[in-house]
């Protein structure tokens, strides 16, 4: 099967709308959900619960995965599906994030206006070629061009692929911030010529960067949109407050043509989902629901549930009353809140099955408002 899209119902209230995305190793309804699984895990899951759920896109980090296994026994694996051994959907990233965050520090840390802190010179040079940086591993030195980029995503097999980019920080001088667009607007364009020397059944989609410029984000629209990338993902720094983001995205969106598939890098709270699916996104990636879990944060319809907290101890019932999740068939949340307190792993296991399946069902109570009109 090859890639493809087709949209079946725009809704009549917003700009959301109701998709599926075509890819060799199956379909993805949208919008919808996209785990994160850095290197090539879930965190505390195996892929047969996750597809069991119906996870149906995940979300792995080239950046990590080069530096170890690395694309070499990947491809002798037979790719990263037989690698892993999931049997749904894959997205990859280029790497861009990882040096963004090496050479910035995390975005967190970024946007609460700690400014940008090199780490540890893990970035030794950024330049027109590529980057160059040290693993986090082992020191040894890396160089990272658009092209080696694809080849590893090539080698990895995944359904969908990303061009190398730059992430600038949010605090950033407007005239490094246009730089920093232009380059990487070539090394985009050089990822795709690479790309496309074998296409090998995989989709690419383009990043629109810009920050939070108006002027620089339609500059990137208007650049990347001439070129024949198969979807546009929205990268770079999204804004500082969840208004400015919405503010952004609000002008980016129209400037997307319909009829291909797009992606929000790094976003997939469930307030930013509720905000964001009316503008017309059709797929989120984020570490968000894993993350929670590990913290031992429980999602449901009523809002998070802390599993540590005292109250919980004498709760025999599931988690979530009509959860028909793994974990609320067959435990109570005294249990987990039990196995967190004794800092047990079967806790990471348990709570994670638990959220990743209230993320798979939210989205699809989603796509059924859109349906009927209601988002």
């Amino acid at each position: 099967m090859s890639f493809r899209f087709e949209i079946l119902h725009r809704s009549a209230r917003s700009r959301a709308r109701l998709g599926k995305i075509h890819t060799p190793h199956g379909i993805i309804e949208t919008p919808n959900f996209v785990a994160v699984g850095t290197n090539g895990t879930l965190k505390a899951i195996d892929h047969q619960r996750v597809e069991s759920i119906g996870l149906q896109l995940m979300f792995c980090n080239t950046y990590h995965l080069l530096l170890q296994p690395g694309p070499e026994i990947v491809k002798q694996a037979g790719g990263l599906h037989r690698f892993i051994n999931r049997k749904m959907p894959i997205i990859t990233d280029s790497g861009g994030f990882q040096v963004f965050s090496l050479a910035y520090g995390s975005v967190a840390s970024e946007l609460k206006s700690q400014g940008a802190k090199k780490q540890g010179g893990q970035v030794l040079k950024i330049d027109e070629s590529g980057v160059l940086f040290r693993s986090y591993r082992d020191g040894a030195k890396i160089f990272l061009t658009p092209e080696s980029s694809v080849i590893a995503q090539k080698a990895f097999g995944a359904d969908i692929i990303i061009p190398l980019d730059e992430l600038p920080p949010y605090h950033i001088d407007k005239n490094k911030l246009k730089a920093s667009l232009d380059r990487t607007h070539r090394w985009e364009k050089r990822s795709l010529e690479e790309h496309l020397r074998h296409p090998n059944q995989q989709a690419m989609y383009a990043v629109i960067h810009g920050g939070v410029c108006p002027i620089l984000r339609k500059e990137s629209c208007d650049f990347l949109t001439k070129l024949p990338f198969d979807g546009f993902a929205i990268g770079g720094s999204v804004g500082k407050t969840k208004p400015e983001m919405i503010e952004m995205l609000s002008s980016v969106m129209p400037q997307l043509p319909e009829e291909k598939p797009n992606h929000l890098l790094g976003i997939g709270d469930l307030e930013s989902l509720e905000k964001c699916i009316p503008l017309g996104i059709d797929t989120f990636d984020s570490s968000y629901p894993t993350r929670a879990a590990r913290h031992g944060l429980l999602l449901t319809q009523e809002g998070g549930i802390k599993a540590e907290k005292a109250e919980n101890a004498l709760c025999f019932a599931p988690i979530e009353h009509g959860c028909s999740c793994w974990t609320c068939t067959y435990h109570s949340l005294a249990y987990l809140h039990h196995l967190f307190k004794a800092k047990e792993a079967t806790a990471h296991s348990l709570a994670t099955v638990h959220n990743l399946h209230f993320m798979v069902e939210s989205m699809r109570r989603t796509r059924l408002a859109i349906a009927n009109d209601q988002i």
